[in-house]
């Protein structure tokens, strides 16, 4: 599925944050991980590449080192597409560890201007090279009866096949986009819903499933659901286009990225 993880970094601690899972990713395969090191200027290029290749080399991972003359969210899209069939790898923010409004972070702008699914992690202030490869167990993918939850469907349950993860669909039962789209409000809260939708997919993608009705807020009772599983992947849409000011901060997204204590695979629908 995936030819090759990609990693920017941007030399804090808290850009490695993610290093584990993308390590984990790549072992499962022997897929090529390649740290990508960004700089803005000329000067600061030999201290970055010195960074990069050291790291690389305790991870048996490929240095890149480059210099934007873009934007960087734009270097890093760039470089996804010069190699068929990339993973983004990253975390949400880096050297000042402020969650910053992802309007306008570098990304929220990988996400948007990929057109794949990019592995967004939140750090959490831990240091990450030294601990072992995180191994994918689950990929849990939360609906909520709309087309656009429904459109990570393809996308979670093959890259749980390729993992030989287990896909874990999920709905909660106070969701309200359903009603808002036109959906009947029992036929989305109802477990029937989920379960159905498990076994369709189970049977068009060949993969393992599972699946989970919840209760509560959308965001806590997800959050709560893969708390204690450190082997679990999210795979969520943005609420797409017509809502680009809160495609993440104030979205069920969101609050999963900021509390789960997972990496979230995000995709625009």
């Amino acid at each position: 599925m995936y030819a090759r993880i990609l990693v920017p970094l941007d030399g804090a601690k808290f850009s490695e944050e993610v290093l584990p899972h993308a390590a984990g990713l790549a072992r499962v395969h022997g897929t090529t991980l390649t740290l990508l090191r960004i700089v803005e200027k000329e000067s600061d290029g030999p201290d970055a590449e010195a960074y990069v290749k050291a790291l690389a080399e305790r991870l048996s991972a490929q240095a890149l080192c480059v210099v934007a003359r873009t934007d960087v969210a734009d270097v890093i899209v760039e470089e996804a597409a010069r190699v068929p069939k990339t993973l983004v790898t990253m975390t949400s923010h880096g050297r000042t560890g402020l969650m910053e409004a992802m309007l306008g972070s570098v990304a929220l702008r990988v996400v948007r201007n990929s057109g794949a699914p990019v592995l967004v992690y939140r750090p959490r202030g831990a240091d990450a090279p030294d601990r072992a490869p995180v191994k994918v167990t689950q990929i849990v993918l939360p609906l909520d009866g709309t087309p656009t939850s429904e459109a990570m469907a393809p996308h979670a349950a093959e890259f749980a096949k390729w993992l030989d993860a287990e896909l874990v669909v999920v709905s909660v039962s106070d969701f309200t986009a359903g009603a808002k789209a036109g959906f009947p409000q029992g036929d989305v809260m109802d477990s029937s819903y989920v379960r159905g939708r498990a076994k369709d997919f189970a049977g068009k993608y060949g993969v393992r499933v599972s699946w989970e009705a919840l209760h509560g807020e959308p965001a806590e009772a997800i959050v709560q659901f893969v708390d204690g599983r450190p082997g679990a992947i999210l795979a969520m849409t943005t609420r797409g286009h017509q809502a680009i000011k809160t495609a993440f901060l104030g979205s069920v997204t969101a609050g999963c990225l900021r509390k789960a204590g997972v990496p979230v695979l995000a995709r625009m629908p």
